[in-house]
């Protein structure tokens, strides 16, 4: 069978992955098309996917650059597409997959974890032959985006603890970094401020790189999602953070850190299910998993930055470990 994956954010990288592997053990050939935006092409290189960029770049933060860029890219994918004779097609919330996939009569499979990403879940939902969710979201907030019942499989935990599971750290991050073991280690994400459904701004994360960058007894690495954003962290006065250059290996270096803040979502649930400790500054609608794990005590939400905890972490327990082969069966749901 062949197989088309769409990555178009850097999340999907880690995602699929494993189940690209699986699809290979099983004898399926999987080709990718893929998107240029926050390091998804670099991250891409970096695990040694094969992939095709296809399309235009991030349409940006406005609304009418993200319908240019859409209406482009699906023309590019069913071009891209066509000629291919897919069996079915994959992806985790880049909804112009479904799109362009039924477009050319293909079944595919529509994954997402956050339901108030309105406009792309939409249309995203209706056009997928399934949507596949964690069961923490209710139904009727799938049925508003048009995933109704009959289309939509679910699967227990995170969507991180498919893809993390037997993950073991490599110490070697640190050193790419440079980084001081007698400091404190704090992993920092930007805000997607280029995304539709987080656009109050997120002043408490201005504070937040004020605090952390600085305490002496501090070293902050931040993760931007984009060049605007690591330029100007890069030039602000504060000493104890660390911009990397280039991709790195996230999940390593958040499993050895003390601890983690973030303005999204994905790295959040990724400190979760390694066990470090993890503040949200996410300034939108919180989903369901988000609202579960700050009930569970397992993801604080940060409101003040004098808050944060800086200290050394305690050694992490057990970890869930979740079968990546149940995400699998699920995405091949829809044929």
């Amino acid at each position: 069978m062949k197989v088309w994956i769409d990555m178009t954010n850097s999340p999907h990288v880690p995602f699929f992955r494993p189940l690209i592997a699986l699809l290979e053990q099983r004898g399926h050939e999987v080709r990718v098309s893929a998107r240029d935006f926050a390091q998804t092409l670099e991250l891409l290189e970096v695990a040694g996917i094969a992939h095709e960029i296809v399309g235009p770049p991030h349409g940006g933060g406005g609304r009418a650059g993200k319908i240019r860029a859409m209406g482009s890219r699906l023309r590019a994918l069913r071009s891209w597409a066509r000629p291919q004779n897919f069996a079915l097609a994959l992806s985790h919330a880049s909804h112009e997959l479904p799109l362009a996939a039924r477009s050319l009569d293909v079944r595919s499979s529509y994954a997402y974890d956050y339901e108030f990403a309105r406009s792309q879940h939409t249309l995203g939902s209706r056009a997928a032959t399934r949507v596949i969710v964690p069961d923490a979201i209710p139904q009727k907030r799938l049925d508003r985006l048009g995933a109704k019942a009959t289309k939509v499989r679910r699967y227990p935990g995170l969507k991180e603890e498919y893809y993390l599971s037997g993950f073991t750290p490599d110490s070697a991050v640190l050193d790419v970094l440079d980084l001081d073991p007698a400091r404190v280690l704090a992993v920092v994400r930007t805000p997607p401020e280029v995304s539709l459904y987080h656009r109050h701004g997120n002043p408490l994360f201005a504070d937040v790189l004020e605090r952390l960058g600085n305490d002496p007894s501090v070293q902050a690495v931040v993760l931007p999602r984009t060049p605007a954003q690591r330029d100007a962290i890069r030039d602000a006065p504060l000493p104890s953070l660390v911009v990397p250059e280039h991709a790195i290996d996230a999940q390593s270096l958040i499993a050895l850190a003390d601890l983690v803040v973030s303005a999204g979502g994905t790295m959040n649930r990724e400190a979760v299910a390694l066990g470090t400790p993890v503040w949200t500054t996410f300034a939108g609608t919180l989903g369901a998993i988000d609202e579960g794990l700050i009930e569970d005590g397992r993801l604080a939400e940060l409101t003040d930055a004098d808050a944060l905890v800086l200290a050394k972490k305690e050694a992490a327990g057990a970890r869930e470990q979740r079968d990546p082969e149940l995400m699998l069966d699920l995405l091949l749901s829809a044929l």
